[in-house]
C-alpha cells in the first residue's frame, strides 16, 4: 500500500513549504513520500526545491485539476451572492480557486492509496504512522478544535443550516481543512458531485461560508456524502491530545518539537498568519511571530549558514488588538 503527504504551494509560500518538508523529513522520516500540487502557475522556486529532493514530486496537470475546478464553480454558481460579491471585491470567479486542486488527491487514479493532507503553513513535529494506520477503519480523519466554532465553516446565521444538518453533526463533525487523511477513490466521483451540486441548486448553498470557501466546501461534501469524520481530538484521551494551533501560547518547546502539557504536537499550523511574515523573516528582517525560531530552524534545517541571525528585540507585527487575538477572534480557536 502507498502512503503518502500531499501539500499545496506555490512561490508565494516558498519558505513555508521548505520548513514543512523539511519536518516531515525530520519527524515523520525520509522516505515518507511527499507530493506538491501546484496552487497555480508561479512554481519557479518550487520546481527547483522539488527536483533536489528524491522523495518529493510536484503535481502540475491541469486535465486532472479541470474536474475540481469545474465543480468549484458550479457550487458557488448556486450560492445566493458569492461570484456577484467576489466581483465586486476586484475577484475573478471564486476566490481562491486553486485551493481546490487539492481534491484530485480522492480521485481514483491518484498518486497515494492512502494519504494525508497538509496545508503549507504547517509543521509536522511527530510520527505520522498512527494517523495512517487509523485509515485502516475509518475514511476520513481529522485531528483539530474546529468544531468549537462552526462559523467559520458554515453561514451560521442561515435558517436553512439546521435542515441541512442537525446541532449534533455540527458540535462533533466540522474540521479545520489544514490536515486531514483519507483514501483515494473513497468518494466524490462524478456521480457524487452531481448529487451534491443538486442538492446545493436545492437551496443547501446558502449555508456555505464564503471566508473561507474550500474548507467549507470540503466540510459540506462529507458531511453530506454521509461520510464518518473521525477526530481525534474527540476520539483520543485528553491526556493523549494536543493543541496543534499557533495561536496556543503555552507550548513548550524541546528539541525543536512542541509540547502541550506534557504531550508532544503532531503538527502546528501556524494558520492565520501572512505568508509575507514567513518572507521577510526569513529575507533577514528581524519581525517577531509565535513560533518564529522553531520555523527558521525547520526553514533552515540543511543550510543553518544561511539562517538570518537577528540582533535586538524583534521588530512585533502586533498592534492592538494583538496578532493571536486577532487570529483567535478571527478564528475561534485555541486549545
Amino acid at each position: 500500500m502507498t502512503d503518502g503527504i500531499y501539500t499545496l504551494a506555490n512561490d508565494v509560500v516558498f519558505d513555508q513549504l521548505v520548513a514543512l518538508l523539511n519536518s516531515i523529513e525530520a519527524n515523520a522520516g525520509k522516505d515518507v513520500p511527499v507530493c506538491v500540487i501546484a496552487f497555480d502557475d508561479n512554481l519557479e522556486q518550487v520546481r527547483a526545491e522539488v527536483d533536489c529532493r528524491e522523495n518529493v514530486t510536484l503535481l502540475d496537470d491541469k486535465a486532472l485539476f479541470a474536474r475540481w475546478e469545474e465543480f468549484s464553480l458550479k457550487v458557488w454558481q448556486s450560492h445566493p451572492h458569492a461570484l456577484k460579491t467576489w466581483q465586486e471585491q476586484g475577484i475573478q470567479g471564486v476566490r481562491r480557486l486553486g485551493m481546490n486542486r487539492r481534491y484530485c488527491a480522492f480521485d481514483a487514479d491518484s498518486r497515494f492509496e492512502r494519504f494525508i493532507y497538509l496545508d503549507a503553513d504547517t509543521l509536522v513535529l511527530n510520527s505520522l504512522d498512527k494517523i495512517f494506520q487509523h485509515l485502516d477503519e475509518h475514511p476520513f480523519i481529522v485531528y483539530d478544535y474546529q468544531y468549537k466554532d462552526p462559523s467559520h465553516i458554515y453561514s451560521v446565521n442561515s435558517p436553512k443550516l439546521l435542515e441541512v444538518f442537525d446541532q449534533q453533526r455540527i458540535e462533533s463533525e466540522i474540521f479545520c481543512a489544514g490536515f486531514y487523511a483519507s483514501k483515494r477513490g473513497l468518494f466524490f466521483d462524478a456521480e457524487q458531485r452531481d448529487k451534491l451540486i443538486l442538492a446545493l441548486n436545492q437551496g443547501d448553498a446558502e449555508v456555505l461560508y464564503m471566508g473561507a470557501p474550500n474548507q467549507s466546501v470540503l466540510n459540506y461534501m462529507t458531511m453530506k456524502s454521509e461520510i464518518p469524520v473521525y477526530n481525534l481530538a474527540l476520539q483520543w484521551p485528553k491526556t493523549q491530545t494536543s493543541g496543534n494551533s499557533v495561536t496556543s501560547s503555552h507550548f513548550e518547546e524541546r528539541d525543536h518539537v512542541l509540547y502541550d502539557q506534557g504531550v508532544r504536537l503532531t503538527y502546528l499550523h501556524y494558520i492565520g498568519l501572512s505568508s509575507k511574515f514567513f518572507s521577510r523573516a526569513s529575507a533577514g528582517e528581524n519581525i517577531g511571530f509565535p513560533y518564529r525560531d522553531l520555523f527558521l530552524h525547520y526553514r533552515y534545517l540543511h543550510a543553518p549558514d544561511q539562517r538570518p541571525v537577528f540582533v535586538g528585540k524583534p521588530k512585533s507585527v502586533d498592534a492592538p488588538p494583538s496578532l493571536p487575538e486577532r487570529i483567535m477572534r478571527k478564528i475561534g480557536l485555541v486549545h
